[in-house]
């Protein structure tokens, strides 16, 4: 009988505590699970949830290079994100939705950014923001599971993959030491299929809610009723992998999540993404030991009334831009060992459909963002938009498959060197990277 399947398990000799959560609306099980702190892995769970020291910590991971993952989900119009704004059939197939050459924010005298992304011109004048066009998965589907499971799995057409290619990409780092138990940290209830895998990571919905312990008003309900299911259990295996969680859980709380501000002038915005980015921000500032760190924003799937300068995929961008922004700032001088990598599922139709929208696509554009980054510059060979030149005569091409710009990510950030393991089957040769970093 596996540690995991004991730790789902629901009859823990603790029923006070488990009364306590069910009252909250919290069941033992599900707290595990998909509370504020989820634990996945095998039935090693010890092996990462090692009682470090904070010093310990502190010293393995502090000079270590940290790669975020940031997910589009919905399938974001990368037409609108980065316009190729020379192309004459862009604005043929978009009579009403297309940015107009005098409203972009130009990038090189071919593409420009929508102006909703202000906050991301300053990061690619200065050198810092690399742009990837074209970019996304060989596979054809234009189903949204489907192509975000290929993509956070690794292996484009391929279902049966049981892991995510971060966490594989964070197997094959070489390490040395102790590895702290918040290395790979989602930022949400459950743990992404991106982190998935052998190497256990962890789920953290709020960093707020574990005060833990039970002193004075700033302690959390979950953290109490967590602190007294593991006081009350007699339970080996809980003991036995509590403890440490414990421990993970206590050396969250020397970080003083309650009372975080963010550097002097930082703003983010006040949404479920900008909150996750200070989340992260506030993980990594902590020195808790994260080499990777992901989360998504959702609402991409612009079917209807997409709008142009204005309207909802312009509301979506200017908080998607503002919040990574806002991020890359506050990290201050740290922010030069951290590379931030966003991707969508797939991109949307070259032509506007009936409804004012776009409909499901084929290639897209990815951002790079950091401090080794070689950014100021439109990388990948752009496929044109000329009506021979589509994708089934109506999407953007792929000429750049997304595993190779994650796979450049991972070799130079994290150390993975071992690609054929990180992304079987695609055959990334580093000789071949984009050279964006």
């Amino acid at each position: 009988m596996s540690a995991r399947w004991k730790l789902d398990h629901s009859d823990w000799g603790c029923d006070m505590a488990g009364r306590d959560l069910a009252r909250r609306g919290v069941s033992r099980r599900g707290f595990m699970k998909s509370g504020a702190l989820a634990l996945v892995g095998t039935s090693a769970i010890p092996a990462f949830l090692t009682r470090s020291v904070m010093a310990e910590v502190t010293t393995a991971a502090a000079n270590k290079k940290k790669l975020v993952v940031l997910f589009q989900r919905g399938a974001c119009d990368g037409l609108s994100v980065v316009v190729p704004y020379q192309e004459k059939n862009y604005y043929a197939m978009r009579p009403t939705i297309a940015i107009k050459q005098d409203q972009v924010l130009d990038l090189d005298g071919r593409f420009g950014l929508h102006p909703a992304m202000a906050a991301f011109k300053p990061l690619y004048e200065q050198g810092h923001l690399a742009i990837v066009h074209a970019a996304g998965s060989p596979d054809t589907t234009r189903s949204h599971f489907d192509a975000q499971d290929y993509m956070e799995s690794g292996t484009p057409g391929l279902k049966a993959t049981p892991d995510g290619w971060l966490n594989r990409a964070l197997r094959d780092e070489k390490t040395s030491g102790k590895e702290s138990a918040f290395r790979a940290v989602a930022l949400g209830t459950q743990l992404p299929r991106t982190l998935q895998g052998k190497l256990p990571a962890i789920a953290i919905a709020n960093v707020a809610d574990f005060s833990v312990g039970g002193r004075g008003p700033a302690t959390s309900p979950i953290s109490d009723a967590f602190q007294a299911m593991y006081d009350q259990s007699s339970d080996a295996v809980l003991h036995g992998t509590g403890a440490e969680t414990f421990e993970a859980v206590k050396m969250l709380k020397a970080a003083d999540p309650a009372h975080y501000q963010p550097a002097a002038g930082i703003v983010y915005p006040n949404t479920p993404f900008g909150n996750n980015l200070k989340q992260v921000a506030q993980l990594m500032k902590a020195n808790l030991g994260v080499e990777a760190a992901f989360s998504d924003i959702g609402n991409w799937d612009t079917h209807q009334n997409q709008g142009n300068v204005n309207g909802q995929l312009a509301n979506r961008l200017k908080e998607f831009s503002e919040s990574i922004a806002a991020f890359w700032k506050d990290m201050g001088d740290d922010a030069e060992n951290i590379t931030v990598v966003t991707m969508s599922e797939f991109g949307r139709t070259a032509r506007q459909n009936g409804t004012g929208g776009t409909d499901h696509g084929h290639g897209n554009v990815m951002f790079v963002l950091g401090g080794g980054v070689k950014g100021g510059k439109v990388y990948g060979k752009w496929p044109g938009l000329d009506n021979d030149q589509l994708n089934e005569g109506r999407d953007l091409a792929v000429t750049t498959d997304f595993r190779n710009v994650l796979g450049e990510a991972a070799y130079r950030t994290l150390g993975s060197r071992n690609l054929d393991a990180v992304f079987p089957g695609a055959k990334i040769d580093p000789r071949n990277f984009l050279n964006f970093s």
